[in-house]
């Protein structure tokens, strides 16, 4: 019987470079669609998939997410004394109780496979969810809850897949699977070029992995771009235990790249209850322009 997913691993250290100067002095993370930043987005998505730890692994510029994620008591009191009960209740919602939320500091930039093995004291010998912010994926239910529900079925690592254009290989990880075992993956390699590539099906920002992945990080050195690569890690994890390709339901902004954070934010702003409709009749009017 597959053991429940318990714990996220939010890896948010990177300063945000493509964003610059908005990043700067703000995490990119903390960028909002519409009223809500893409973390919290991010952490939603998680305790829907049933996650009760949170796990930031963060940087020296990254205190603007733990206040986001703490209690804001002289806030309260204002909305409170204000009348504000609906705004209230939205920053006392953030993280529900029984979540906990734990930082723990990345000192060097390594690499998303060092920054996931940063969590393993928080994380322990249980499978756990890794989530890119930056990947925000528009589903019901949530692409997490989906590939804990695939988990539960056959106890083994989960990564989120898409199809992608052959030209953007070198970008992504990408998988080779057994169609005939439910997509078991039978290769990954990192960011190959498009001749080299062994499918054009991509993992994007949604990882379910079990805790022997910890120990093959910590044994495979640097790779691409002279660091510690979660893809590598995985690859190392193929002959010990199964992993999956899922293709989810769904669909995925990729809000590192400008273009992707705008295409966000006019998603989620036709569907916001407070602005779609008039938003809806200002895209028209500038389109007809």
């Amino acid at each position: 019987m597959a053991q429940k997913v318990r714990a996220a691993v939010f890896p948010v250290a990177g300063r945000g470079t493509r964003f610059l100067p908005a990043t700067k002095a703000s995490p990119k993370e903390m960028l909002p669609i519409v009223d809500k930043p893409l973390i919290q987005y991010a952490v939603e998505e998680a305790i829907s998939a049933g996650a009760t730890k949170l796990v930031f692994v963060t940087g020296s510029s990254k205190r603007a997410i733990e206040d986001h994620f703490d209690t804001d008591a002289e806030l309260e009191q204002a909305l409170t004394e204000s009348g504000k009960d609906e705004l209230l209740r939205s920053i006392q919602d953030i993280v529900p109780p029984g979540v906990s939320c734990i930082y723990i500091r990345q000192g060097k930039p390594l690499g998303l496979g060092h920054a996931v093995l940063c969590a393993r004291p928080a994380v322990g010998n249980e499978p756990f969810f890794v989530h890119l912010a930056d990947d925000l994926i528009a589903g019901s239910p949530g692409c997490l809850e989906q590939m804990a529900a695939e988990h539960s079925e056959h106890n083994g690592s989960v990564v989120a897949v898409e199809t992608v254009p052959r030209e953007n290989t070198s970008s992504y990880g990408i998988v080779a699977v057994d169609e005939s075992d439910r997509n078991r993956v039978t290769e990954i390699v990192e960011k190959p070029a498009p001749a080299d590539a062994p499918s054009n099906s991509a993992v994007v920002g949604r990882y379910l992995l079990a805790p022997e992945i910890f120990d093959k990080l910590e044994n495979i050195g640097k790779g691409a771009g002279g660091e510690i690569q979660l893809t590598d890690g995985i690859a190392a994890l193929l002959d010990q235990s199964p992993v999956y390709a899922y293709s989810f339901d769904g669909v995925r902004y990729d809000c590192g790249s400008k273009l992707g954070y705008l295409q966000a934010t006019v998603a989620y702003g036709l569907n916001h209850p407070d602005t779609g409709e008039r938003f809806r009749e200002h895209l028209k009017a500038v389109l007809s322009d």
